[in-house]
């Protein structure tokens, strides 16, 4: 299947499969100009050329004929912009040079079109499983004043609503140059109304939806923090002001990178609207010597004409399938405990086994040694950095714990926090200059702890053999990765004055080269990413490691929007989600074991808590949900995903899985307050098959077009605050 072609006559490059056509066009044999993203058409016959207009205080580029002033590329929609030769819009790229200027004019000159798609060096990208599932154009734009070569990488999926992008830089002249931006992606859409999503929150607040009408102007998506952050993550979708879950148009927009980003919107003085995503320029120059190169991050362009869920479900497709790698992308996750909450810092070999026992008795797969096993750790103030077994607190050390789990038929996890230090540490006292610190300035602190210079390789191999050590020593199934602070001070003494501006690339660069080598070697086990929750849940980390601590918030009515809002861009299988103790320990909520059950089995399930405080009845209900989620793992972890109501607009939430051959599904509501004589309320069910019968809960059979049209009622016996509702779908066979 041909996915790229080239119509000479036009000077058009068109990307098309079966559902989405990505069409660019050159301006003036010279000027790559972005002609249509959207829904696929069969050929393209010149429908969207720009007319030729003249705009006042609008510059015509050097080169045009006399007298002509009716192209500008002030005005003009391009896919790779730079400043300086009259766009005065946002630039997605600039370099400064040695005579101290930033105007670049980067130009076209040829293009390749390759089976396939090629991976990313040193970065986390999508990849293919064979050359027949993807074609990649390339084209390549130059400076001619620079001998500098920037080229633009396009990967369409035959089966796939998504254009793949990322942009290389190739230093061929004689003298160096900075790079101040270069974006992943940049692409200008034609005058329309248009509304922007994105997911801003907080620690314990992650991924709250925001929606706001695009205005002229500029509006920027950003961390500054040195990783994407619990408060901005690297997506953002632009959709149509009536587009819902189930209809209307999106365009979702998401960077495959854990550091520093930038999502920019700008519409402009004509009501166009640039968008791009890249590394974040501010803190940000990259020396690039002659004969250097420097590859970008990969961003994902989604289209979606059947609202947010399709948009979503073509993310959770390409990122659950085409980025995650490894045995575990497909594999039944474990049902875990965590002892975090249950004992923080406070445990002995005789607390952890007790907590190991009861969860044995409950059908619990995996049991997760939290912080505080190792140095002299008896709280956040001291120990991190010296990886090695505190056996004051595990008698039998960390094999002897692993060997217990293991003889109760259960897999053992351990945390971990690599990427950090405390100044009461043997490492800090050895080397206190493995932090990221300035000359003669003082450290800041968070969580009493430094960051470690992973732009650094040699602290990144010291601190891989310490972990090696244990990982080669002790049976262990799964690790979870944390990082609880933000990175300050971010200076390397390993790097020139000039070269200053690297460091926040250097360190995500450096944590992908120990994680590729960490995870590579140890692929029997599963790889969880944490950051005080969900501070760096993104994509690029999704490369590494198949899931990611969704909050450390765990209560369950705030989950709800929590993990409403992470599944506008992530898969439920990378979502991690468990049941903790009442009152909440982030919130003091009091909420039913049932509710908080049914939000943490919509992710991959698991508990924080000490079994051995439970009540009886809280152990047979636990038992219960364990057994219905062993049963229905599958489903709840890899079916597709429907959003139905939305917790950020109403005081309920509804979502769905459905299987592949749409014989079963599950749904869940949640209401998290109670009314007075208030409505009865219906709801309708989604991706069902029409044709088909089915049970819901075992009892009453209905039409698929009647579930999903008509709806049903739900309980109106549902007494107090905070109550959720399972529907299980099975199709009725004749």
């Amino acid at each position: 299947m041909t996915l790229i072609t080239f119509d000479e006559h036009h000077q058009v490059f068109h990307l098309s499969n079966k559902t989405i056509s990505y069409i660019i066009g050159l301006e003036r044999a010279a000027y790559l100009s972005h002609l249509y993203f959207g829904k696929a058409i069969k050929k393209y016959h010149n429908s969207r050329q720009y007319p030729l207009i003249d705009r006042s205080f609008s510059p015509n580029p050097a080169g045009l004929p006399l007298k002509t002033r009716d192209f500008s590329l002030d005005v003009i929609p391009q896919e790779m912009p730079s400043h300086g030769h009259g766009d005065f819009r946002n630039p997605a790229v600039q370099i400064k040079q040695v005579n101290g200027s930033s105007i670049t004019d980067f130009v076209y000159d040829s293009y390749e079109i390759i089976a396939g798609k090629p991976a990313l060096k040193g970065l986390p990208a999508t990849y293919v499983e064979s050359d027949s599932e993807a074609e990649t154009l390339v084209i390549t734009l130059v400076d001619h004043l620079l001998d500098l070569t920037l080229k633009l990488s396009y990967t369409i999926f035959a089966d796939r609503q998504v254009i793949v992008r990322n942009s290389f830089l190739e230093n061929k002249g004689q003298e160096s140059v900075i790079i101040e931006k270069i974006a992943s992606a940049s692409l200008d859409l034609v005058s329309q109304d248009l509304e922007l999503i994105s997911l801003a929150g907080r620690h314990n607040k992650e991924r709250e939806i925001e929606r706001q009408t695009v205005q002229r102007g500029t509006r920027i998506i950003d961390s500054k923090r040195g990783s994407s952050s619990h408060q901005a993550n690297p997506f953002i979708a632009l959709v149509s002001p009536k587009t819902d879950e189930f209809t209307g148009t999106a365009i979702g927009l998401a960077l495959v990178y854990s550091g520093n980003h930038e999502m920019l919107v700008e519409r402009d003085q004509f009501e166009q609207t640039r968008v791009m995503a890249g590394i974040n320029p501010f803190g940000f120059e990259w020396e690039l010597a002659p004969s250097q190169s420097f590859q970008s991050p990969e961003a994902l362009l989604v289209f979606s004409d059947q609202g947010l869920n399709g948009m979503s479900q073509t993310f959770h497709d390409v990122l659950q399938k085409r980025l995650a790698r490894g045995k575990f992308k497909h594999a039944d996750r474990p049902i875990l405990i965590n002892n975090w909450e249950a004992t923080y810092f406070d445990f002995n070999t005789d607390k952890i086994k007790a907590i190991v026992d009861g969860a044995a008795d409950l059908g619990i797969e995996l049991f997760v040694l939290d912080d505080g096993w190792f140095g002299k750790r008896e709280d956040d103030t001291s120990g991190l950095g010296d990886w090695f077994e505190n056996r004051d607190k595990l008698s039998g050390g960390l094999a002897g714990i692993s060997d217990y789990v293991h003889g109760k038929n259960m897999s053992f996890g351990l945390w971990f926090e690599p990427e950090m230090v405390n100044a009461d540490s043997d490492l800090y006292r050895t080397h206190p200059d493995y932090a990221l610190q300035i000359p003669n300035r003082s450290i800041s602190t968070s969580r009493d702890q430094y960051v470690l210079d992973f732009s650094r390789k040699d602290i990144r191999e010291t601190i891989i053999a310490r972990m090696r050590h244990i990982l080669d020593t002790v049976n262990i199934d799964y690790i979870k990765w944390d990082m609880n602070r933000s990175l300050t001070e971010v200076y390397s003494s390993t790097l020139g004055s000039a070269n200053q501006g690297e460091v926040f690339h250097r360190y995500v660069l450096g944590l992908y080269e120990m994680l590729e080598t960490l995870t590579t070697e140890y692929d029997h086990i599963l790889w969880e990413g944490c950051s005080g929750g969900g501070g760096r849940f993104d994509p690029g980390f999704l490369y590494y490691m198949p899931q990611s601590w969704t909050s450390d918030n765990t209560d369950a009515v705030e989950r709800l929007d929590i993990q409403y809002g992470t599944s506008l861009l992530y898969p439920i299988s990378s979502m991690g989600s468990h049941v903790s103790v009442v009152p909440n320990h982030q919130t003091h909520r009091v909420t039913g074991l049932d509710i908080r059950g049914d939000v943490a089995m919509s992710g991959v399930f698991g508990y924080e808590l000490n079994v051995q405080d439970m009540t009886v009845a809280d152990k047979v209900t636990v038992s219960e949900q364990v057994a219905f989620y062993k049963q229905h793992r599958q489903l709840l972890q890899y079916g597709k995903f429907y959003r139905l109501v939305s917790p950020f607009e109403t005081s309920h939430a509804a979502w769905l899985f459905v299987n592949p051959d749409k014989s079963q599904a599950i749904a869940f509501y949640f209401r998290k307050f109670a009314e007075s004589a208030g409505p009865l309320h219906t709801i309708k069910f989604a991706g069902l098959d029409p044709e088909k019968v089915y049970q819901v809960n075992g009892e009453a059979s209905y039409g698929g077009d009647e579930l999903m049209h008509v709806g049903i009622y739900l309980d109106p016996f549902m007494v107090g605050d905070y109550q959720s509702r399972k529907f299980v779908i099975d199709e009725v066979k004749n």
